[in-house]
């Protein structure tokens, strides 16, 4: 697959931010991560000081997953159409959140077993349901690349309709399983430190999940150096279309807020494809999930929050988003040292001791 290559974001504008930072009029350090994603959106928008994110999108990817059938979800198999009508009808947590966000969201059926019905279904829709991993493969090469070019061709639908950050999530019962396959794949991690409990599984769903994973690992290490072939052998429509996603955000220098444990297996695997992407993408929340874990350390990311949320459809990235845009507003409206110095001073040739409020300036500057 012959992607452009990923350029990397904006070195001066960082640098500018970085600068501006040091002259804030706040102690050293005093807005600690906050000026962290200051700087980032900077860099991503390549200018000082940057602008909140005025038009967030959430594009929300749905799919079922046959491995669902082995007990792996709390979820029955098949019922992933259920949770995207919760989303149309805005009553699914990320629906509630975003507009408190200033974003909205899209829901892209790409392969539920029962079809969105939507006009545009047949455009995205890559198969019905994913094949069992534990068993089967899940697509086919050519469902696999379909779903790649579906994917990035939804970022440039997005970026190109004025989005300037993007929040892909996931939304598929059976996806947790597929998703932690891939991460112990890529990695070589034993299946026992990927498995978490997903949808909220018992003890008995746990070890059905720890078996389905094993079966799926042993069938998907062979390719482990193969990102499509991985995709297809242990992956899904899903988690597909969010690889191309999150490789052509990237692509498009468009910056990317990633939450949940599906989005960021299929962030490694978009890092494999198209490298340099990572630099592109922040991570929201911190997942549950302990095969998460292993995607922070490997992308090398520190997430901004830790809610202990264990939904992918993109909730952990609405409440990280206001963040952002308070990091924004802060590097913008933020009183510097010279400003600061400036109001306090009537007469630079007058005694300091006469001048009281010049006394208050610097103290607030040394606080």
């Amino acid at each position: 697959m012959d992607l452009l290559a990923v350029p990397a974001p904006d070195f001066e504008a960082r640098r500018a931010a970085v600068a501006r930072h040091a002259e804030l009029a706040v102690p050293v350090g005093g807005l600690g991560r906050l000026a962290e994603l200051g700087v980032w959106l900077a860099a991503a928008q390549g200018t000082c000081p940057p602008r909140p994110p005025a038009r967030p999108r959430v594009v929300l990817v749905a799919a079922d997953h046959g491995v669902s059938a082995a007990g792996v979800s709390a979820h029955a198999a098949g019922t992933t159409a259920r949770l995207v009508d919760a989303v149309r009808e805005a009553t699914a947590p990320v629906t509630v959140m975003a507009p408190v966000a200033g974003a909205s969201v899209r829901v892209v059926d790409v392969g539920t077993e029962a079809g969105s019905g939507a006009a545009d279904a047949e455009r995205h829709h890559v198969r019905a349901g994913s094949g069992r991993i534990d068993r089967e493969d899940a697509l086919t090469g050519a469902e696999t690349d379909r779903a790649v070019e579906i994917g990035r061709g939804l970022a440039d639908e997005e970026v190109d309709s004025g989005a300037d950050l993007l929040v892909p999530a996931s939304l598929g019962v059976g996806a947790t399983t597929a998703a932690a396959t891939l991460v112990a794949a890529l990695t070589r991690t034993e299946p026992v430190a990927v498995i978490g409990r997903g949808s909220g599984i018992d003890d008995a769903g746990w070890m059905r999940k720890a078996a389905a994973v094993r079966d799926a690992l042993r069938r998907a290490k062979p390719h482990s150096g193969d990102p499509l072939a991985l995709l297809r052998v242990a992956g899904g429509a899903d988690l597909a279309v969010l690889t191309g996603f999150c490789a052509q955000a990237a692509i498009r220098r468009t910056p990317v807020l990633l939450d949940g444990l599906v989005v960021g297996a299929a962030a490694l695997l978009a890092e494999k494809l198209a490298p340099g992407a990572r630099d592109w993408w922040l991570v929201a929340q911190r997942s549950p999930e302990p095969a998460m874990d292993v995607v922070l350390a490997r992308l090398d990311k520190e997430p901004v929050l830790d809610l202990g949320l264990r939904v992918d459809d993109g909730s952990g990235a609405m409440a990280a988003l206001p963040l952002l845009q308070m990091a924004a507003r802060l590097l913008a409206e933020t009183g510097t040292t010279t400003s600061a110095d400036s109001d306090g001073a009537t007469d630079p040739a007058a005694d300091p001791a006469d001048d009281p409020a010049g006394d208050d300036a610097d103290d607030a500057v040394r606080a």
